[in-house]
């Protein structure tokens, strides 16, 4: 992910470009880029380049999540059809001639590639932490549902001894091809043999405990690292954690999902923490010094004398740290006066002599 460039910087656009530009920009480089029109042999590479940014920035959600995570937002979050799922290329390309349909199906199909059907199915596990967690970050070991290879066949899906007869639905290969279409483009997704289970082989010859998945049912241990500044609905991409595949053992990937739990004192702003305390008037017209939590343990503020009810006041660096980057937020302390509601006869005529002062 380190070595993908800025998106912006592949459409040699700015941050602050509107999306009609960006959409201008990318036809003109699509054009140029297009392998159908360019024999150059980066020229594929660099169209998919530029075809994922777009994508990204074309889209308000995904370019927020790029904004803020950079690609860790992007590929952590989206799989490979999700990043082009919406984006409008037909509009783009309308009246260019035929062609691009399919240089799309053969970028994105992993023709040049491995195929996707040879790797397992992905998993997805919510995890809830604290705000206390987005703050320091958090390593821990967690038990995931999911599935191991077969020890009987040793992860093959069939039966040791059987006959190599090759399945009649997808020949012996293990695997159908089917194209969809996501508006102008399309993709070519090659799935595992439903009646072979991606074997190649009859089904009476599969694997009596997996019936040829090649994998059953049992936990993990997989030792979480959720980095510090995450946000509630950030998901971590585990690579090759998920479920193996039935045909070659191949895992897919681990999606983490975080949901962080509202905080009984603290409200979160972006990188910033907000924090609202009351304090008594005669606190507030003459000055004090008041104890403050925070997510990193308490600390003393001043409050001046003649402050306002109402008043922000800013501890620096109290806040969540930046994400993938360097400081951190800061962590805002509302003042308000708390009003007395049950005063003796002395505090009533006490208030009552003050009032005339005034």
């Amino acid at each position: 992910m380190t070595n993908k460039r800025d998106y912006y910087e592949v459409l040699n656009v700015s941050k602050e470009t509107s999306k009609d530009k960006i959409k201008k920009a990318y036809r003109k480089l699509a054009l140029k880029y297009h392998p159908d029109r360019n024999k150059a042999p980066e020229a594929e590479s660099q169209f998919k380049e530029i075809s994922e940014a777009y994508a990204v920035l074309s889209d308000d959600e995904k370019r927020s999540q790029y904004d803020r995570f950079g690609h860790e937002g992007i590929n952590g979050r989206y799989t490979a059809e999700d990043i082009f799922r919406g984006a409008d290329f037909e509009s783009i390309f309308r009246g260019v001639g035929s062609g691009f349909g399919d240089i799309f199906e053969a970028i994105f199909s992993g023709r040049s590639g491995r195929s996707s059907s040879r790797r397992g199915t992905d998993l997805r596990y919510d995890l809830t932490i604290t705000l206390e967690d987005v703050a320091f970050g958090l390593k821990k070991e967690v038990e995931i549902q999911g599935f191991e290879s077969c020890n009987t066949c040793g992860g093959n899906g069939v039966k040791k001894g059987a006959d190599s007869k090759r399945c009649f639905e997808c020949g012996g290969r293990g695997e159908v091809k089917t194209v969809r279409s996501f508006g102008f483009m399309q993709f070519a997704e090659v799935q595992v043999c439903q009646k072979c289970h991606g074997k190649g082989v009859p089904v009476e010859n599969l694997c009596d405990a997996c019936r040829g998945a090649g994998a059953v049912q049992g936990l993990r241990k997989i030792m979480l690292n959720v980095p510090a500044g995450v946000d509630d609905g950030f998901s971590l991409r585990l690579s090759g954690e998920g479920a193996p595949s039935n045909a070659t053992g191949q895992r897919g990937d681990l999606y983490v999902v975080l949901h962080v739990k509202p905080h009984k004192l603290f409200v979160r702003r972006g990188n910033h923490i907000y924090y609202r305390t009351k304090i008594s008037f005669p606190k507030l017209t003459l000055g004090a010094k008041i104890s403050v939590p925070t997510l990193f343990g308490e600390t003393k503020l001043k409050i001046p004398a003649g402050t306002q009810t109402g008043t922000l006041f800013k501890l620096r660096n109290k806040g969540i740290p930046h994400f993938r980057g360097f400081g951190k937020g800061n962590q805002f302390v509302e003042v308000t006066a708390e009003t007395p509601t049950k005063l003796s006869r002395k505090q009533k005529d006490l208030f009552k002599e003050l009032e005339e002062e005034f």
